[in-house]
């Protein structure tokens, strides 16, 4: 079944008829002949959608919609109007939160169209009540975790987003949660039931990514077979997430961004163009505007793709959510391996807290998994952490401090700290200026001026991360 549909119509004849039709079209219907009554079969019978006449005896259409919307605020009212009644509804429509209206005799075909999206607003509706629920309960927001206020301002963009197809750049350091983000936009939006696909524009090889984006056909080159389906195609009606979008050759990010603005894309080998309805995501561990200026991502594509930006926070600016987290793996893992671990001991918490973190939710999930496996009790002690959380703190401060001997030139000192700190951020350029007080121009000229004269390590030359920072 599509869903549940209650009618409340006073002729019972329209009634019947109504039901009939929806049953027809894949609904489970119900039936009731004033609002008191459908009031009443509401609160038992839970319809994602309500089709109610205006005018009625007891309740009339007016009061059955503010009753609903203040009872039951997920479910969509649609008021059948007749003459006189037009001006009202569209007032309700506007004003009191009903989902449309119909003026009689009613265009079947339309109200076909406008029941489907009800109940996808419906279900929307109840998907958001179920997270707001699990958030209050137990600080999590489908497969998010967070009580802190960037990660709540995380839930309230993608509520905000959810529901509509625009395009969504996601960005933030690797671990952040980033595919978590995406799929839960796509959770929440009319395509839920509908292909989430997801690829990982880093782990292809260059000379197949055109092939997994838009498909061959056989015989487009050596190795083609047989016909193949592309992302594209294959999220046709859903979502296509491209994750780690700074990576894919510039190049093909030409034939991307024909393929979003054309809506289509044509297979290799192949002359014909396929339409394609895809809901378009994108997620990023750089700094866009960063990877537009080395070259790396074109400028043209991040517009298209940055219609809506969400950033991900990395997990040491929301430390007070670590022990939610942990709470949440250890159940989770300890369920995976059938492991007896169930809490953790405020000392080895403390452990966790001391840490920085660099590859985010990420290497804490393989923290408490190396610990949850070797936990042979129902609690997690400070000895199942070690060696890994203290030696990766130890190395990390080590990062954190820059040693200069007295007498430094002033122009040396500048130029250790402003690498040091884009060492510390991952070379996020943006977070480096932020975090030495300047401007992200200031920042810029200053390494242009030390590329001139040679004065750059490998890992700024080539836009990238430092080594050590690799592999979170």
């Amino acid at each position: 079944m599509k869903g549940r549909v209650l009618i409340v119509d006073d002729e019972v004849a329209a009634a019947e008829s109504f039901s009939e039709l929806l049953s027809d079209w894949g609904y489970e219907t119900a039936s009731e002949g004033d609002g008191v009554a459908g009031l009443q079969r509401a609160e038992e019978f839970r319809p994602a959608v309500v089709i109610t006449d205006v005018r009625m005896p007891k309740l009339d259409g007016f009061g059955l919609l503010r009753e609903l919307r203040s009872r039951f605020p997920e479910m969509a009212v649609i008021l059948l109007t007749g003459d006189g009644s037009v001006e009202m509804a569209l007032r309700a429509v506007q004003e009191e939160g009903a989902f449309y209206y119909f003026e009689k005799p009613i265009d079947l075909q339309r109200l076909r169209l406008v029941v489907e999206r009800a109940v996808e607003y419906s279900e929307a509706r109840h998907e958001n009540e179920v997270l707001r629920r699990q958030l209050r309960d137990r600080g999590a927001f489908g497969e998010l975790v967070g009580q802190s206020e960037p990660m709540r301002q995380i839930y309230a963009l993608i509520e905000q987003v959810a529901p509509s197809s625009a395009s969504v750049l996601i960005t933030g350091e690797s671990g952040t949660g980033k595919e978590l983000v995406a799929r839960s936009i796509h959770n929440l939006s009319p395509r839920k039931n509908e292909p989430f696909v997801a690829i990982n524009c880093s782990a292809i090889p260059e000379t197949l990514m055109e092939s997994e984006l838009f498909g061959h056909e056989k015989g487009a080159f050596t190795g083609a077979s047989a016909r193949r389906q592309g992302c594209f195609e294959l999220a046709v009606g859903g979502t296509l997430l491209l994750d780690e979008i700074a990576e894919m050759p510039t190049l093909l990010q030409a034939k991307l961004l024909r393929a979003i603005e054309e809506r289509s894309v044509r297979r290799l080998g192949s002359t014909r163009e396929i339409p394609v309805d895809v809901r378009l995501l994108a997620a990023t561990n750089k700094d866009p505007h960063d990877a537009v200026l080395n070259g790396e991502l074109r400028e043209d594509l991040l517009y298209r793709l940055n219609v809506i930006a969400i950033e991900m926070p990395p997990l040491r600016d929301r430390l007070e959510d670590l022990p939610l987290l942990v709470g949440h793996l250890i159940a989770q893992l300890a369920e995976r391996h059938n492991r007896p671990a169930r809490i953790i001991n405020p000392e080895a918490l403390d452990v966790l807290h001391s840490h920085s973190w660099p590859g985010n939710v990420r290497e804490l999930r393989n923290a408490i998994e190396r610990a949850v496996i070797i936990c042979s009790g129902e609690q997690i002690e400070r000895h199942h952490l070690a060696p890994y959380p203290v030696e990766q703190r130890r190395r990390v401060r080590n990062e954190d401090t820059v040693t200069l001997p007295v007498g430094t030139p002033i122009e040396e000192v500048e130029r250790q700290m402003i690498l040091r700190t884009l060492q510390r951020t991952g070379n996020n350029k943006t977070r480096a200026a932020e975090l030495l007080g300047i401007s992200l121009k200031t920042l810029h000229n200053k390494l242009r001026h030390y590329r001139e004269r040679g004065l750059l390590p490998d890992f700024e030359k080539q836009g990238s991360s430092p080594p050590e920072r690799r592999g979170y």
